[in-house]
């Protein structure tokens, strides 16, 4: 259980509510996007009441604002009277027709919002907010919070209760999952809270015979609906988790990172399983060294697009293993239509984490064209093109791999050191 704690503000003392751990290391983390997907009465919306609480008194001050931001104005009112009855009588004023509550102390204002109307949220400077039940807000009142933000680099909680796939929060979730700069993911499920002492077992068990089992999960667990648009089908790619292979490789595919994106290396055994993966940002140089320990002599397709064909080049010229694929709308159509068939026939074994997280968020879309497939806005698909690449060379090397043994060591992965002439 997490104990409450003392922290000294510039005028008395504030005292931490007590919460749960999960729920306090989930909202109070130093990232300054804080992205929550929690269960239906996991503590979400209370442990985020604290929290703003606690931004307004520590680092508040006269004309400071703070935000409370909800879908719906009802949704607004709920969590004003809910902190107001919190705070001690005489440390604050309340403004009933405002939805405004001044702490006395610090003499900042927590405002609490509605996002029905985005263009009324533009114009402020707030050095801290809350988005509750994100995955109903519109994506254009987050954009408007954000902007709000920007003078004071305010930090900001993104929370709510899972909605599909489709929406912005699931987007930005899962770049907090992915690691970005700056952004810290949690979840929280109803277990979660049964374990913290908020929720009882029996309460969650009940909702589990009753509910449909899509929207127990949603609601309970904070998993996704398989909304329409996954090339893969969610099932398809659960059925495909595994343990990561401990086979040495027959194939690896690279895709190298472009501006803001990682560049991303997938082994593949014999088998068809995962038994190397790597993910990382970097120098060209850096990455050129790195890829070249990693992948020995073994067959190796590397993205060879833009930026990437003079890396290709100078891959080749140390590894005759190395081979270039240029992505056009119709190659990478086929590239991950091969990929589509190999999960959904069974054919492939992944780790859970990145890589599933990346096959669950990417999409597709018919054009007059044929079909396109990329990561949702805002998204990364690294870990899916190197997958795809992975899977492609292995194809390649499929009539040899029936007679493939390992040849006596227990473990030979790509992670393994190659020399420069690529041996292990």
């Amino acid at each position: 259980m997490g104990a409450a704690r003392k922290l000294e503000p510039v005028e008395g003392e504030y005292l931490r509510p007590w919460l749960y751990d999960a729920q306090e290391r989930a909202i109070f983390c130093d990232a300054r996007y804080g992205v929550v997907e929690a269960s239906t009465k996991a503590g979400k919306t209370v442990g985020c009441m604290a929290w703003l609480v606690e931004q307004a008194v520590l680092n508040g001050g006269t004309n400071r604002n703070f935000w409370w931001v909800a879908p719906v104005y009802p949704q607004a009112k709920i969590a004003f009277r809910r902190i107001k009855a919190g705070l001690p009588v005489g440390s604050y004023l309340a403004n009933e027709s405002e939805l405004t509550i001044r702490l006395l102390a610090p003499m900042s204002t927590i405002w609490f919002k509605t996002a029905e109307k985005p263009d009324n949220l533009y114009g402020e400077d707030v050095y801290a907010a809350v988005i509750d039940e994100a995955s109903r807000c519109r994506e254009d009142s987050w954009i408007a919070v954000r902007s709000t933000l920007t003078a004071t680099r305010g930090p900001v909680r993104i929370i709510g209760n899972v909605k599909g796939r489709t929406n912005w929060h699931y987007r930005i979730a899962r770049r907090a999952e992915s690691g970005d700069d700056g952004y810290h993911y949690a979840k929280l499920t109803a277990y979660d809270a049964v374990a913290g002492g908020v929720l009882e077992a029996a309460e969650v068990e009940d909702a589990k015979r009753l509910l449909p089992d899509a929207v127990f999960r949603e609601l309970y667990l904070a998993e996704p609906s398989d909304d329409q648009g996954n090339p893969f089908g969610i099932h398809h790619i659960a059925a495909c988790v595994g343990t990561i292979s401990e086979d040495r490789p027959v194939a690896i595919g690279v895709d190298l990172a472009k501006s803001h994106d990682w560049s991303v290396v997938v082994g593949i055994d014999r088998r068809g399983a995962v038994c190397g993966f790597e993910r990382w940002q970097g120098t060209w140089e850096t990455t050129e060294g790195r890829i070249l320990s990693l992948i020995g002599n073994v067959p190796t397709l590397v993205d060879s697009t833009g930026v990437g064909d003079p890396i290709v080049e100078r891959l080749q010229s140390k590894r005759h293993n190395v081979s270039g694929f240029k992505f056009t709308a119709q190659s990478k159509q086929q590239l991950m239509e091969g990929l589509v068939l190999a999960i959904q026939q069974r054919q492939l074994r992944i780790p859970d984490g990145l890589l599933r997280t990346e096959l669950e968020s990417f999409e597709y879309r018919y054009t007059r064209t044929g079909a396109t497939y990329n990561a949702p806005d805002g998204l990364h698909d690294d870990c899916v093109v190197a997958l795809a690449l992975a899977w492609q060379q292995y194809r390649a090397a499929a009539p040899d791999l029936a007679y493939a043994r390992p040849d006596g060591l227990s473990r030979i992965s790509p992670w393994v050191s190659a020399d420069e002439r690529g041996e292990y």
